[in-house]
């Protein structure tokens, strides 16, 4: 399993620490230092079962920036989002565990990391 964090997250750090707590093989990825490109966004957003609406971090200055709150949210403009977010990776919901069986995660609470470990 994969999980992309930012080290400054505390929802990152509790994840991490819930994951060794129960003993979880993982690979770290900082993916504001190795930000998804739109496809591999629209890949995970395949897994999440989520739109791009769904885990994009608003508050962010990005996102202002970009007056992303008054994008509209359909099918038409779902690529403006995941581009977005492919240019600003800072935009994207943290954590976010990728499991080996296919399936992910936003992680950020205990019991969603939890259900990336069954």
């Amino acid at each position: 399993m994969e999980i992309w964090i930012n080290p400054a997250c505390s929802k990152c750090a509790s994840a991490l620490s819930l994951l060794d707590a129960e003993g979880a093989r993982y690979t770290v990825r900082h993916y504001l230092e190795e930000p998804p490109d739109a496809a591999e966004i629209e890949r995970v957003l395949e897994r999440l079962g989520l739109e791009p609406w769904d885990i994009t971090r608003l508050g962010e200055p990005a996102a202002s920036d970009l007056d992303m709150a008054a994008w509209e949210r359909d099918t038409a403009h779902r690529g403006r989002w995941i581009e977005a977010m492919a240019a600003h990776p800072v935009l994207i919901q943290r954590p976010i565990i990728t499991a080996d069986d296919g399936t992910a995660v936003a992680a950020r609470t205990p019991d969603a990391v939890r259900s990336a470990l069954r």
